[in-house]
């Protein structure tokens, strides 16, 4: 017999109260709205499929999901006219593999980026299909127009379905410190960027990030990465309360950071959903990885820090005005995403978020979470601003006690 309190009949109203009170919040709260995602053809999938049957010159072409090692040594080992070849043949597969060198990459994804805003163009003047779907065409066009802007340095991109994309700000390939920006829910390859409140989308997050980091630290030489190449939830759903997504992002995650070139340090800065995907990869990145800091987190699917069981050190913050601490902090067969990060007892070295303001600011350029995340961006540790104020998210990293 069980006491009432532990009664499993109790514990599952409890557990469906707490997920009815997640989605009362998010849809009065504004995470995001619902829409569905509408996509063009389906040009990476026929791709992919024309890869895993050709070769080049006799040698057959590599599985595309190799692992990272594998295929940089398989392109090491052709000739640059081979090279050029699969690129001109295969641009949205090629400009999609990690492992690959980063200057086919970019030159596999400019040409791609060109032959979907073709198809995009085609659509917008297709008159089978509805006015929404015309208009979702005109929108990914311009999108994939602005993509192909002089300078612009596009790492990952696939058009289908609702797109997924990853650009670079500063050289990649010579950075001492590298910083990915993992976005949460509703990314999407048109608001990959947003000319209206731009520090709220991947591309403005990442700038102003890179912007802070040259700044706090002129003569380092770093890297940032808006990083929007994993599916994410679409609007308030059962997609954004469990953890399947974030498991497949989790892969796509450790993948890139696996295959970035050097030996730079990295750190990883996930907003919302995007911490999902980063607890839930902690455990398998690798040692690279020197932080990881959440922000605006609706849980990492774990009780503690200790429990990502990651070398990283572990930063959390969030803004007074943040509607997400009003979620129900739990997992409950599989719903939910575990305790709250910037809680004391999960044990996540927690720094002031000052000047932000709701769910979508803390990059913005003047608040103390983006001169947060650019002293853990370029290891200067010592100038970040602890949510108490004393020291303590300092405590225990060489140099970074005082002030």
């Amino acid at each position: 017999m069980t006491s009432f309190d532990t009664s499993p009949t109790l514990n599952a109203w409890r557990a469906l109260l707490a997920l009815a009170v997640v989605f009362v919040l998010l849809a009065t709260t504004g995470w995001t709205a619902i829409r569905r995602h509408q996509g063009g053809s389906d040009l990476r999938t026929a791709s992919l499929a024309a890869w895993a049957r050709d070769g080049i010159d006799g040698t057959d072409l590599p599985e595309a999901g190799s692992a990272p090692g594998l295929l940089a040594r398989f392109f090491a080992g052709l000739t640059a006219s081979q090279r050029a070849r699969l690129v001109d043949r295969y641009p949205f597969v090629v400009g999609n593999l990690n492992g690959v060198p980063l200057t086919l990459r970019y030159r596999a994804n400019r040409l791609a980026l060109a032959r979907a805003r073709a198809v995009e163009r085609e659509r917008v003047h297709d008159k089978r299909l509805t006015l929404a779907g015309r208009q979702t065409a005109d929108r990914r066009m311009h999108r994939f127009e602005s993509l192909m802007g002089e300078g612009r340095r596009i790492l990952a991109f696939d058009p289908d379905g609702s797109g997924r994309v990853a650009e670079v700000f500063g050289d990649l390939g010579r950075a001492e410190r590298v910083s990915v920006v993992v976005p949460g829910v509703d990314t999407n390859v048109v608001n990959f960027e947003r000319t209206r409140r731009k520090h709220t989308a991947p591309v403005g997050m990442a700038k102003s990030l890179y912007a802070a980091e040259r700044a706090a630290a002129p003569r380092t030489r770093t890297a940032v990465i808006a990083w929007a190449d994993y599916t994410s939830p679409v609007g308030v759903g059962m997609d954004a309360a469990i953890g399947k997504l974030a498991r497949d992002g989790s892969r796509r995650l450790d993948s890139l950071v696996r295959a970035l070139p050097g030996d730079s340090e990295v750190s990883l800065f996930c907003h919302s959903y995007g911490s999902v995907v980063c607890g839930v990869a902690a455990p398998a990145l690798p040692s690279r990885v020197a932080d990881i800091a959440v922000a605006g987190s609706p849980g990492m699917r774990v009780e503690s820090a200790k429990q990502l069981g990651t070398g990283a050190r572990v930063w959390a913050t969030r803004d007074r005005d943040d509607w997400i601490q009003g979620v129900p902090y739990l997992e409950v067969g599989g719903l939910g995403h575990g305790a709250d990060p910037v809680r004391p007892e999960f044990g996540a070295r927690v720094f002031s978020a000052s000047g932000a303001i709701g769910h979508t600011g803390y990059f913005e350029p003047g608040t103390e979470s983006l001169s947060n995340f650019a002293g853990i961006g370029v290891g200067s540790y010592s100038t970040i601003s602890c949510a108490d104020g004393d020291g303590a998210c300092r405590s225990g990293i060489s140099g970074a006690e005082a002030n």
